[in-house]
């Protein structure tokens, strides 16, 4: 059965696994239309509760946000959704500034449109390194009190950019990149959550895929998003490095267990009760991540990853 937890200081209780929704949007890979709600619907059918995109997911942008509306069609009582504004035009270099509150709001009326929904359980700004938050606070503030979101947080990995976004303490939520490859997030990120009551999201929990088992150094990757860990990419090095660390996690698995469910498992046992997010591009790889969800880590099964 789904662990299911309470999610920070919402008062909600979601799933232990969610699912997050970039990699249906195209840009990990085409992936029809049929496949996209079968995945989301076998994740549904496996306990999984909540559900991750972006204005800015997909091949065009905002095709995640569509294919999970009409994925969750006739469920939608079911489901928490967040989704994140901020980023609709970073990757065409295209886009309008978002520079008054107002226009945060009609970001956040677009994506309810492309999500069939008349609210978002939580928007998140999506500017990781965001100076001046005042504006994603006010604009939100604006939209929780017409019912249009019910909380809000921002997706980053600095703490301070969340000290600063969670000035009136009203952020709810946090989505950060923490896995057993990138464990930065335990020495200050994830702890000052749990003192403040900040329910978790975790992107990247298997490490965009490599926590799969799947890769190697010698893999050639053809997607848009993972292109530049090949020889000849600016990630080159940031990859090798992964995969050092990934040999090592390889040497203290127990014999027979899938790396993917464990380090998913992993990231769900910390203390701070965070929601794991993976991406799936099949019915069959949302059924294998929902499954991670159903047990925790011991104290002295963590501990072997303390490499």
């Amino acid at each position: 059965m789904m662990i299911y937890r309470s999610f920070g200081n919402t008062g909600w209780q979601v799933s232990s696994i969610g699912l997050g929704t970039w990699n249906i949007g195209n840009q990990w890979g085409e992936v029809d239309d049929a496949t996209s709600f079968a995945t989301i619907r076998t994740s549904l059918d496996h306990g999984v509760n909540l559900f991750d995109t972006a204005e800015s997911y997909g091949i065009p942008n905002g095709l995640s946000e569509q294919r999970l509306g009409k994925g969750l069609a006739g469920e939608r009582h079911k489901a928490y959704i967040v989704s994140k504004i901020g980023n609709f035009g970073k990757r065409t270099g295209q886009g309008v500034p978002l520079t008054t509150p107002d226009m945060i709001r009609l970001c956040a009326h677009a994506s309810l449109h492309r999500l069939r929904t008349d609210w978002v359980d939580v928007m998140l700004c999506h500017i990781s390194n965001i100076e001046d938050p005042s504006i994603f606070l006010e604009g939100f503030e604006i939209l929780k009190q017409n019912g249009e979101i019910r909380e809000y947080g921002i997706s980053t990995d600095s703490l301070e950019v969340l000290k600063k976004f969670n000035v009136h303490g009203n952020c709810r939520v946090v989505e950060v990149d923490y896995s057993l490859l990138n464990r930065a997030a335990e020495q200050q990120f994830l702890p000052y959550c749990e003192e403040h009551g900040i329910g978790v999201l975790v992107r990247g929990p298997l490490s965009m895929g490599l926590l799969s088992g799947n890769y190697s150094a010698e893999t050639v990757f053809t997607d848009s998003v993972r292109v530049n860990w090949n020889s000849d990419g600016a990630g080159r090095q940031q990859f090798e490095n992964r995969i050092h660390k990934l040999n090592a996690v390889k040497q203290v698995l127990h014999d027979g267990e899938d790396m993917a469910t464990a380090a998913l498992r992993f990231v769900i046992s910390h203390p701070v009760a965070a929601v794991a997010i993976p991406g799936a591009k099949s019915p069959k790889q949302a059924a294998a991540n929902a499954q991670a969800g159903n047990e925790l880590f011991s104290r002295e099964q963590l501990d072997r990853f303390n490499m």
